[in-house]
């Protein structure tokens, strides 16, 4: 380019034969006869950025060994109309899903996975890393989604065949109820069995005040509260616990909820080794920032200060 471009300027030098050059004595080159070369110049740098924003430029990428901490967890949550009540603020459901999300959120290396029950179970959400759409079916979770009641055993055979494939080193299902067992084809205990024979430990909580609770009742008058009756089967919820090899804990407030999954949280920790692979960064940004800027320093120069009659 550099060579074309003096060559081509040899050709654009204009001639004018003078008999004398007298009457041009003692004038003084413009600097605008040097500054001529200065948009060439621009042009170069221009491309030469161009180039190498097109040679895609990018941080070095590398590999390195850690280890982190990782298992399978499969969340079994209860959604029968007595999780309406109103002993956990602002009920039994609503501070279950709240304080799900923020356990969610902080097992970063987890697969996780969502299974709900009353009358019978479905999965919400298979295990899965995207925790972000973990959270968003959490939060669809409401009572009525399916036929009323407490299927126990129903809801944690269902997360057992969530689990019963992977082939983490550890496999857990966090279990949380607030009733008992009045549903489904597969008893608690069954269920029990079944996860220990695939090496899955159970953690069960009881949601609810000891006695009674305050909860929502449709009358003539409008939605009115009454105190009813809690009824918690303890006994086969540390009976699960027990077979899996688990643990039982009971939740009657928010924040007795909220201090289970921290202890659960330290229970559950592998360590596993991974490969861990830096993402690519592309470098091109400011490359291109420059190239825009020289461009149209350039242009302005050509057409203010710069301007040549061809």
């Amino acid at each position: 380019m550099i060579a074309w471009y003096i060559w081509k300027l040899k050709e654009q030098d204009a001639h004018i034969q003078f008999s004398s050059l007298r009457p041009f004595s003692g004038q003084k080159t413009s600097y605008k006869v040097y500054l001529k070369h200065f948009l060439f110049v621009l042009r170069l740098l221009a491309i030469a950025l161009i180039i190498t924003i097109l040679a895609r430029p990018q941080s070095t990428d590398k590999w390195k060994n850690t280890t982190t901490e990782g298992i399978d967890i499969v969340l079994a949550l209860d959604i029968s109309s007595s999780m309406l009540a109103q002993d956990l603020k602002p009920d039994r459901l609503k501070a279950a899903i709240s304080v799900a999300k923020d356990f969610i959120s902080e097992r970063v290396n987890d697969r996780i996975g969502l299974v709900v029950f009353s009358g019978e179970s479905f999965t919400q959400c298979p295990i899965t890393t995207d925790h972000d759409v973990l959270i968003n079916l959490l939060q669809e979770v409401k009572t009525g989604m399916i036929e009323d009641g407490t299927a126990i055993g129903m809801g944690l055979a269902n997360a057992v065949n969530r689990l019963k494939e992977s082939e983490a080193k550890s496999k857990v299902i966090i279990l949380l109820t607030d009733g008992e067992n009045n549903r489904g084809d597969i008893s608690p205990v069954t269920a029990a069995e079944i996860a220990q024979n695939f090496g899955i430990r159970v953690y069960t909580i009881g949601v609810g005040t000891i006695g009674q609770a305050p909860y929502p009742v449709q009358t003539l008058f409008g939605m009115q509260t009454q105190m009813m009756d809690v009824k918690i089967d303890e006994k086969t919820l540390k009976e699960i616990s027990s077979i899996t090899d688990g643990e039982y804990f009971r939740a009657t407030n928010n924040k007795s909820l909220k201090n289970i999954y921290k202890k659960i949280e330290e229970l559950e920790k592998t360590k596993i080794n991974v490969n861990e692979f830096s993402s690519k960064n592309e470098e091109y940004f400011w490359f291109a920032v420059v190239a825009g800027l020289i461009l149209l320093l350039e242009l302005v120069l050509r057409n203010t200060v710069l301007r040549s009659i061809t």
